[in-house]
């Protein structure tokens, strides 16, 4: 859910902006703020290439190291909705841009950290401290399309908020209320029993929430996203086949499929040189060719 944390903040932000009768470019912007802030949770798994300095086998054994080290401190304060909201307040401060405010924002950011390490330790600190420069840095952004405190502070409050809700079809459910002592959900929603329908249908929701940004996005701008769409894209449904030789995939071990289904969107890229790359048509005919590949390959699995 990488980009679908930032892409389904982008797409409430903006409706919500563009519904309140700010304009367009306005509304993608503060869009994009909110998007921005809903992928700074993340960035607690920079601890993960630390499990890689040891040396890894393989591709393979690189994902699975990177990811059981990154995952000591990934979901844990950061996805935080309580943390989450007192960052966004902290943010809106600082967006206020006096020295006063701003010396108040750091007070208050740097009592998260302190409390988090009083909860959890120095790493879990240390951790929450980046994810915290990250998003003073999409204040810097903020305050360069001068968006004034409030605005800052939704979007931040809007991505922040809405991210843990995206893990909570995969992996362990994020530590919602922390630090308080107590627990929403011990497990992850599941979508289907069987474990491979149920990664076909996470794969679903993320793309559907791709799908929702772009159409915002381009409605925004008054564009059709109908007409992105190369013919090309129905080439995707030859991925089916690959229901038939490639191991079922499972949250679990779900590389093989991830890698291989987005690989197909290339299909979309022009074979003959040209002199300008028509992006935006690039980018819709893939996730299109990508969209009929999970079609195709969730079809052949249930039938076969």
């Amino acid at each position: 859910m990488f980009v679908g944390h930032a892409l389904l903040a982008f797409a409430l932000v903006a409706t919500v902006a563009r519904w309140r009768g700010w304009e367009p470019e306005r509304a993608i912007q503060v869009g994009v703020v909110a998007g921005l802030f809903a992928t700074a949770p993340d960035l607690d798994i920079l601890y993960g290439p630390v499990g890689l300095v040891g040396g890894v086998s393989g591709v393979m054994s690189a994902a699975e190291t990177f990811w059981s080290t990154g995952n000591v401190t990934h979901r844990g304060p950061t996805h935080s909705m309580v943390v989450g909201l007192f960052a966004a307040g902290a943010f809106a401060v600082w967006a206020r841009g006096s020295v006063p405010a701003r010396a108040v924002a750091i007070v208050v950011l740097g009592g998260i950290v302190t409390t988090v390490g009083a909860f959890s330790g120095g790493l879990a600190a240390i951790v929450t401290a980046l994810f915290l420069a990250g998003g003073l840095l999409v204040c810097v952004l903020g305050d360069r399309w001068e968006f004034g405190p409030r605005s800052v502070g939704l979007a931040a409050l809007a991505g922040l908020l809405t991210h843990p809700l995206g893990d909570l079809f995969t992996g362990e459910p994020p530590q919602l209320l922390y630090p308080l002592d107590v627990t929403l959900l011990s497990e992850r929603i599941v979508l289907h029993p069987d474990p491979t329908l149920n990664l076909l249908a996470a794969f679903a929701v993320e793309l559907a929430v791709v799908w929702l940004a772009i159409y915002v996005a381009f409605s925004l701008q008054n564009r059709d996203v109908r007409t992105y769409v190369d013919r090309r894209a129905v080439l995707g449904l030859a991925y089916g086949g690959l229901a038939l030789l490639l191991p079922a995939p499972t949250l679990e071990t779900s590389y093989h499929f991830v890698f291989t289904v987005l690989a197909f969107g290339f299909v979309a890229f022009p074979r003959r040189r040209v002199r300008r790359v028509d992006a935006p048509r690039v980018f819709c005919t893939a996730l299109a060719v990508v969209t009929c590949a999970g079609l195709a390959y969730a079809s052949a699995y249930v039938v076969f």
